[in-house]
C-alpha cells in the first residue's frame, strides 16, 4: 500500500466526547461552532474531519442524530474533506444509539473502537474550581468508574451493520495491542477485509502512555498481524504530547491526527484557539520535513477499506490469543 511518494493524511478530531466547556473556552459544542471549526481545519489542511455531536445548550456529549445531521450537512456544504463519525460510547449506550448520524446524510467513514478501555478525565480538569455547566463535574468524577468502547460482540454487530449494509470506509480505533488482536480476529472471520486504516491511541489515563516506545510497539504488533503493506496507521495522542508523537508517526511512515478532541493545547501552557491552529502547526512541521500533505481525494484512496481485497497474513504468524 505504501508508495515511494507517500503523502501524510492529517485528520482532525474537532470536539470529541472527553473535554468539557470549562476546560477551554475554545472547545466548540454548538452545531455552528463545530461546523465552523471543522471547515477551518479542512481549509488549513485536514483531509479527514472526525465529528461528534454535543448538546448545543450545555456542551454535553449527545449521540443525537438530528444534531449530527445538521453538523455534517453544514460541513459538507463548505468543504470536500472526508467526514468521519464515531460509534464510540459507554456501555450504557445501546449499539444502535452509538451511530448518532444517519449514514445517508453524508459521512463517508465511521470509526469503531476495537475494544474497551478505562478513560479518566481528571488531569484535564486540574485547576478548575468553577464549572460552567452542572453536568461537567459529575461527568469528570464518574469517568474513573466507567469504560468506553466495545465488547467483541459489540464490534461484530457494528461491523456487520456497517460493512455489509453500507460499505462504509472504516477507521479502526486501537488503544492497546489487544484491540489489534480483536481486529485480526474480525479479519480472519471475514467480517472486515483489507486494506485497513488503523488509528493508534496514546496518552489517555487508563491506556498506553505517550511514549515513543509504545508507538513502535503498536506498529510492530500491527506488522506481525497484518503484514507491513496490509494496513495504514495514524496516531492520535491525548494531551500535551500530541504534536511530538504525531511527528514521530509521520517519520515512521504513518499519518497524523490533531484536534481539540484530543488536546486542548497548542504548546506548553498555551491553549489552542481552534482546531485549525493545531492543523496549521503540524502541517508546517511536516512540510519542513519535506513530507507532502494528502488531499481529501488522496485520503479517500488511502481509506479504501470498502474494497474486497483480502489480506494474506505473513507466513508463520502465531495468534498468541488463539
Amino acid at each position: 500500500m505504501r508508495s515511494s511518494r507517500r503523502k501524510v493524511v492529517i485528520s482532525c478530531a474537532v470536539t470529541g466526547a472527553v473535554h468539557t466547556p470549562s476546560m477551554s473556552e475554545f472547545l466548540p459544542f454548538t452545531p455552528e461552532q463545530i461546523a465552523q471549526q471543522a471547515t477551518d481545519a479542512a481549509r488549513a489542511g485536514a483531509a479527514i474531519l472526525c465529528l461528534e455531536p454535543r448538546d448545543p445548550a450545555n456542551g454535553n456529549p449527545a449521540p443525537d442524530a438530528e444534531i449530527c445531521e445538521d453538523i455534517v450537512s453544514a460541513v459538507r456544504a463548505q468543504t470536500d474533506a472526508l467526514i468521519a463519525i464515531s460509534t464510540a460510547g459507554t456501555a450504557a449506550y445501546p449499539i444502535d444509539d452509538r451511530l448518532a448520524c444517519p449514514l445517508a446524510v453524508g459521512p463517508e467513514a465511521v470509526s469503531v473502537d476495537m475494544g474497551a478501555i478505562s478513560h479518566s478525565y481528571r488531569r484535564s480538569a486540574q485547576g478548575i474550581s468553577e464549572w460552567k455547566f452542572g453536568w461537567e463535574k459529575t461527568f469528570v468524577e464518574e469517568a474513573d468508574g466507567q469504560f468506553r468502547g466495545n465488547t467483541l460482540l459489540d464490534i461484530k454487530t457494528i461491523l456487520a451493520r456497517l460493512v455489509h449494509g453500507h460499505k462504509m470506509r472504516l477507521i479502526f480505533e486501537c488503544h492497546d495491542p489487544s484491540h489489534l488482536h480483536n481486529l485480526a480476529h474480525c479479519l480472519d472471520e471475514g467480517i472486515v477485509h483489507g486494506p485497513l486504516f488503523i488509528q493508534f491511541h496514546f496518552g489517555m489515563t487508563g491506556g498506553l502512555g505517550s511514549d515513543p516506545g509504545n508507538v513502535h510497539m503498536m506498529q510492530a504488533a500491527a506488522n506481525r498481524l497484518f503484514a507491513h503493506d496490509g494496513y495504514e496507521f495514524s496516531v492520535a495522542v491525548h494531551g500535551r504530547h500530541q504534536i511530538p508523537l504525531a511527528v514521530l508517526s509521520a517519520i515512521m511512515g504513518g499519518h497524523v491526527r490533531v484536534g481539540l478532541a484530543d488536546s486542548l493545547y497548542l504548546g506548553k501552557g498555551l491553549l489552542a484557539t481552534s482546531c485549525a491552529a493545531q492543523v496549521l502547526k503540524i502541517r508546517r512541521i511536516l512540510e519542513d520535513l519535506s513530507l507532502e500533505i494528502a488531499s481529501p481525494e488522496e485520503a479517500r484512496e488511502i481509506l479504501r477499506t470498502g474494497s474486497t481485497t483480502r489480506i494474506e497474513h505473513p507466513a508463520g504468524e502465531v495468534r498468541l490469543n488463539g
